[in-house]
C-alpha cells in the first residue's frame, strides 16, 4: 500500500527501516506532536537535574509555545514534573516507571543475576538487586546466604524506597530537585517499624550521609534486628538504574565499609556490562 507522507511524496516502503527495525530519519516523521514529545523525554533523561522549557526549545529546535504544550500534557500524566520556583522540568515518577519496566524485562535482572551471587558468597551474606518505581523499589534478583534469615525482599516485592538501603543510594544520586518532587511533603512517606525519616528535612539529612559516605544504610527500618548496606549503580547518564545491597542481621558485627567496598566493586562491575564504562 502507497503510503503519503506530509511532504506529500508517496512511498512504499514502511517509515522505520525493515532491517534494522530502527526509524528511518530520512523519511519525514507522520506525527510530528509525538516525535518532539519522545525527543524532549529522551533530552530530559540525559541531562544531570531539570531544566528549563527554553532550553529545551532551543536544544531541540521546537517552537516555544508547543514545547509548553507537550510539557503540560507530559506532565498531566506524571511523565514530568515542574518545579514552579526554579522554573524547570524534569522526569516525572511515570517516567521511572517505564524505566523499571525495561529493567524487569531482563537486562538489568540477567546481568546482575551472577554478580549478585558472587557477592553473597564472598560477603556470606544475603545480597538483592532493587530498581526504583516512583516512590518505591521493587527486588529484581535476590540471592539468601546460607544459614542466613529469610528477608521480605523476595523478587516483585515493594518497599518505600526512603525506608530502604538501595531505595536511599537511588535517592541520592539522583537531583535534590527531583527528591523534592517525589517528597514534597510528610504525607509521601510511609512506615514500617515506626523508624526511619518521616519528613522531607530528615530525608535530606539521611541522603546528605549517604552521599558523604558513598553508600547508604538502613537499620530496622524494614525489618527490625536487619541491617543493610546499599550501593547506587548509574546508567551511560549517571542516573541510578539500579542499587545493589547485603542484609545480615544486627547481632552478628560486620564493618560496614568493608561490606561497602565489596558492594561497591560489584555496582562498578554491573555499571561496566550495562554500558556505563
Amino acid at each position: 500500500m502507497r503510503r503519503f507522507h506530509t511532504d506529500g511524496v508517496a512511498r512504499d516502503r514502511p517509515w522505520w527501516d525493515p532491517v534494522s527495525g530502527m526509524p528511518d530519519n530520512s523519511i519525514p516523521p507522520q506525527v510530528p506532536a509525538a516525535d518532539q514529545t519522545l525527543r524532549i523525554l529522551s533530552f530530559l533523561a540525559r541531562q544531570r537535574g531539570p531544566v528549563a522549557a527554553s532550553t529545551i526549545a532551543t536544544t531541540l529546535g521546537i517552537p516555544r509555545s508547543s514545547t509548553y504544550h507537550l510539557l503540560a500534557a507530559l506532565e498531566a500524566h506524571g511523565f514530568v514534573i515542574h518545579l514552579p520556583t526554579e522554573r524547570r522540568w524534569g522526569l516525572g515518577t511515570a517516567a521511572f516507571e517505564l524505566a523499571g519496566g525495561y529493567s524487569r524485562q531482563q537486562p538489568l535482572a540477567r546481568l546482575g543475576r551472577p554478580l549478585i551471587a558472587a557477592l553473597a558468597d564472598r560477603a556470606g551474606e544475603s545480597a538483592h538487586l532493587a530498581v526504583m518505581t516512583g516512590r518505591d523499589v521493587l527486588y529484581i534478583v535476590e540471592e539468601r546466604a546460607p544459614r542466613r534469615p529469610a528477608l521480605v525482599t523476595d523478587v516483585g516485592v515493594r518497599l518505600p524506597a526512603h525506608l530502604t538501603a538501595t531505595g536511599r543510594a537511588m535517592l541520592a544520586a539522583l537531583p535534590r530537585e527531583q527528591v523534592r518532587a517525589l517528597y514534597p511533603d510528610a504525607s509521601a512517606f510511609a512506615d514500617r517499624t515506626g523508624r526511619g525519616p518521616s519528613r522531607p528535612s530528615e530525608l535530606r539529612d539521611v541522603l546528605r550521609e549517604v552521599r558523604t559516605r558513598g553508600w547508604a544504610i538502613e537499620d530496622g527500618e524494614v525489618t527490625l534486628g536487619l541491617r543493610s548496606v546499599g550501593v547506587a549503580v548509574r546508567d551511560h547518564a549517571g542516573w541510578p538504574a539500579a542499587a545493589i545491597a547485603l542484609t545480615w542481621p544486627v547481632d552478628d558485627a560486620r564493618d560496614e565499609a568493608a561490606l561497602g567496598g565489596l558492594i561497591s566493586e560489584a555496582a562498578a562491575e554491573l555499571e561496566r556490562r550495562i554500558g556505563r564504562a
